[in-house]
């Protein structure tokens, strides 16, 4: 099944720590950018049902990051080419931990279901994550 978060790709920000409590919590723009993954899977998952707790799953990415404004015509057509790759934050490994930490329970039981997974960074003129997941055979 594939599905597309829109806006700037967003990684997965540490935990943080409570002075007054003495718990730790999740930042407030990664609980929401998890919140908006999970409503873009429920919203484009179709029949999708969720893999159950004895299968392998995979999951792909294509993060497409906006092209700088100030950049010259010939290097927009160079990045939507693929001749030039965002080297910006966040971390790729930031972004598939989001992702797959917001589909727990929803397109899998729990992501240590995940055997395969890949990223890859991209420009492009729609910002945001195609996220694709499927079942894994062996």
């Amino acid at each position: 099944m594939y599905f597309f978060v829109e806006g700037k790709p967003q990684g997965k920000a540490r935990p943080r720590f409570s002075q007054k409590s003495h718990t730790t919590y999740t930042p407030k723009n990664t609980a929401d950018y998890e919140k908006r993954i999970r409503q873009a899977f429920t919203e484009g998952r179709g029949e999708w049902n969720k893999l159950p707790s004895d299968c392998y799953a995979f999951v792909k990415i294509q993060a497409q990051y906006p092209i700088p404004k100030s950049w010259s015509k010939r290097k927009k057509k160079e990045a939507i080419a693929g001749l030039i790759v965002p080297t910006t934050k966040p971390d790729g490994d930031n972004i598939l931990k989001v992702v797959l930490d917001a589909l727990n329970g929803l397109a899998y039981d729990d992501d240590r279901q995940v055997v395969k997974m890949g990223i890859i960074k991209v420009y492009g003129v729609n910002p945001g994550l195609m996220v694709q997941v499927d079942e894994y055979k062996v």
